[in-house]
Order: structure tokens, then C-alpha cells, then sequence
């Protein structure tokens, strides 16, 4: 069976596709959660597979390297039964961590020595080495090394980044053919598009990685603080070059917004931390627009938490309820957040799917956004 079909596309680039891996189908476009550490936080596994309805999540190679190490990991026997999740997994390669570790590494061309966060111990990541703790933890999916540009970032940096991040994609697809899979299952690697806001950097790029043949590829380098409009741009750049059929990750984005405006652009994946994150600060996304449920005007509110809700939180506690939650620093207004927000995002590209397959896509989006904008 093929790794990714596409079941429909629309007149513009947006499309409804399957990804199918050992560990199961993913329909997309699809929205990822983030399980940094071997956890999507505060949340159980259970509410992921059966309210949050997730398809496929994410794991941290840095953090899973440092914490609880590589020899866990194989004792264990992967990531998946270490954490008990029979769905698939998607790790990132550890560039983006590295990358923000900006004081505290070294780079050459042969990798990044680095400070772990938690003991100030001194580490060394190659794209070899990233590679081998892929295969230890057992992903589906698993991301090249790269490096990961800063915005703003001068022309001749962002070049000299991207080609030694192809350079590192050549070592990174050399070891990954000498070294099989531990787990009996099959991972795909995915190359990574990199070049900053630069269009020729990203067409480069962009036909680089295209050649490589891989069953999926990933834009990175986005949602680094550029403007949105830059990053919908050079989406729709690179979305025009890379393979159509081949699925198509955009890294680390983002608002319900982004997402919609990505998926328009011929995009299938995302993650982001955004959905937990905003969540344990009170900020709920909802098909009516964002919510900040901890403003005083909720106090005497009694009605459903979102009674357009697609999870169990919404209908079972009151507005009023999770703002007192929160007022009281209790620990599960975060958690009811956090499975709002996230059932909400799997929500949103569930119906994103149903309106390509309709045939309708934009003209729902461009209704839609702005209603997801508003704030309640």
C-alpha cells in the first residue's frame, strides 16, 4: 500500500489525503499534538485516542535523549509501548532545540555540541547521531538533522545554513540505508526545507530535497517570528515545488488561522505547542472565536463551556466552573483547557477535510477565519 494517496483535490491546492503506516491511517490534512517528553501535557493517553480523536503525535529527540535516555528507550522497546500509544508517532530530529540553545552550543560541520538543559552535561548531536536516536525511540516518521535559521537572518547566513543543512541530509539518508529499523516497523524519513524568507534560497532548497525521493518532506525554519503574511508566502512557494505526491509537513504552526490559511496552500501536516500552551494560560480557541476564560466576565456564567465543543469537557463543566478553576490554581482547570483546545484543533481539520472533500474548502475559509479571529 502506498504511504500516501491523495483522495481529493480542489480546484485550488488545498487536498484530503491518507497516510498509512504500520501503526495506522492518518486522514489528512491532520493537526499533530505535541508530546514533548514522552507526554502531551496534562493529558492522558486514553483522552488523546478516544475524545481528542488524535491521529499521530509528536516526540522530542532532544528531550527523549536527555530524559529518560536512550538505554530506556530499547529497554522499553520504543516509544510506543514506553508510553503505551499504538497510534503513529512522528519525531522531530533535535535541530529546532539545539537552534534555540543558541548560548550554550557550538556548530561545525561535522554537528552541535551543546549544555542539556536539565544538568549543564555537555552533549554531542551529528545528523549521524540524530539518526541513531530516531531509530532508538522508533518513530513512524522521523525528520532529518538541520539547522534551524533565526528571523531576522542576513542572505549569506541563511544560504551557508541551508547548504550545510543539505549536506547533513546526505549523511542523515546514508545512515538511515546502512542502519534498519530496530522495532520491526517502518519509518519514513522526512527532509527538511530550509532558507529562511529568501525565494531562490527556498526554490534551492525546495528542489534539493525533492530529488531525494523521500516518501514525505517538511518545510521548516517558519513560524519564527516572521510575519505571517512572509510565511504564507513562502509556503505557497515551496508547496509549488515539492512533489504533490508526496505529503507536505509545515513545522511548528499554529493558530487555527495558520492552519486553515497552510492547508489552502497545499499543506497536510502541523504541530504546534500552541493548543497546551495557551491552554494552561486560560486561552481557549472555539468555532466562535478565542476565548480568555479567565476574564471576570465568565464568573456567573453557568452555560457549557463551548457549546459548540467537540470534546466531553465542553458540555460536562460551566464557563463559570473552569474560570474558578483557574482563579484557584487548580491544576485541572489546565488539564480541561488543554483537552478543549486540542479536541477543538483535530476538530478543525476534520471539517477543513470534510469541505475539500465537498469542494467548498475556500469559500468556507475565507468565512470562517474571521469568526475564529473574534474574541468572545
Amino acid at each position: 500500500m502506498k504511504f500516501f494517496e491523495v483522495k481529493q483535490n480542489t480546484t485550488g491546492k488545498a487536498r484530503a489525503g491518507v497516510i498509512t503506516t504500520d501503526h495506522g491511517q492518518i486522514q489528512t490534512p491532520i493537526f499533530m499534538p505535541v508530546g514533548t517528553v514522552a507526554s502531551v501535557k496534562t493529558v492522558h493517553q486514553r483522552e488523546l485516542k478516544e475524545d481528542i480523536k488524535a491521529q499521530i503525535i509528536l516526540g522530542n529527540t532532544y528531550h527523549l535523549y536527555l530524559r529518560p535516555g536512550m538505554e530506556i528507550m530499547q529497554q522499553a522497546g520504543g516509544l510506543h509501548k514506553f508510553m503505551n500509544w499504538d497510534r503513529p508517532i512522528l519525531t522531530d530530529s533535535g535541530g529546532y532545540q539545539v537552534f534555540s540553545l543558541s548560548d550554550t552550543r557550538k556548530m561545525t560541520e561535522e554537528g552541535v555540541k551543546f549544555k542539556s538543559h536539565i544538568d549543564g552535561s555537555y552533549h554531542f548531536i551529528s545528523p549521524e547521531k540524530s539518526m541513531e536516536i530516531q531509530r532508538q525511540i522508533g518513530g513512524d516518521i522521523f525528520m532529518a538533522f538541520d539547522e534551524c535559521t533565526p528571523f531576522p537572518c542576513e542572505y549569506n547566513l541563511a544560504k551557508k545554513s541551508m547548504e550545510m543543512t543539505h549536506r547533513w541530509l546526505k549523511r542523515c539518508i546514508e545512515w538511515t540505508k546502512n542502519n534498519p529499523e530496530i522495532y520491526g516497523h517502518k519509518q519514513q524519513l522526512f527532509p527538511i526545507v530550509q532558507g529562511s524568507v529568501y525565494s531562490d534560497l527556498r526554490k534551492i532548497s525546495a528542489e534539493f530535497i525533492s530529488e531525494q525521493g523521500a516518501e514525505g518532506n517538511a518545510i521548516g525554519g517558519l513560524s519564527v517570528g516572521e510575519p505571517e503574511q512572509e510565511m504564507y508566502r513562502i509556503t505557497d512557494e515551496v508547496t509549488d515545488i515539492l512533489p504533490k505526491d508526496k505529503p507536505r509537513y509545515l513545522m511548528g504552526v499554529g493558530t487555527p488561522w495558520n492552519i486553515l490559511e497552510s492547508i489552502g496552500l497545499g499543506v497536510d501536516m502541523m504541530d504546534c505547542v500552541m493548543p497546551t500552551r495557551n491552554a494552561r494560560n486560560g486561552m481557549l480557541f472555539t468555532w466562535q472565536g478565542v476565548m480568555n476564560i479567565k476574564n471576570e466576565k465568565w464568573k456567573n456564567d453557568f452555560s457549557p463551556l463551548d457549546e459548540l465543543g467537540a470534546s466531553f469537557v465542553d458540555q460536562e463543566y460551566s464557563k463559570a466552573y473552569v474560570r474558578h478553576l483557574f482563579s484557584a490554581k487548580e491544576y485541572l482547570g489546565k488539564q480541561i483547557a488543554s483537552i478543549h483546545n486540542l479536541a477543538f484543533y483535530l476538530d478543525l481539520v476534520k471539517v477543513a477535510r470534510e469541505h475539500i472533500l465537498a469542494g467548498d474548502f475556500y469559500e468556507w475559509k475565507e468565512g470562517i477565519i474571521p469568526i475564529l479571529k473574534s474574541r468572545l
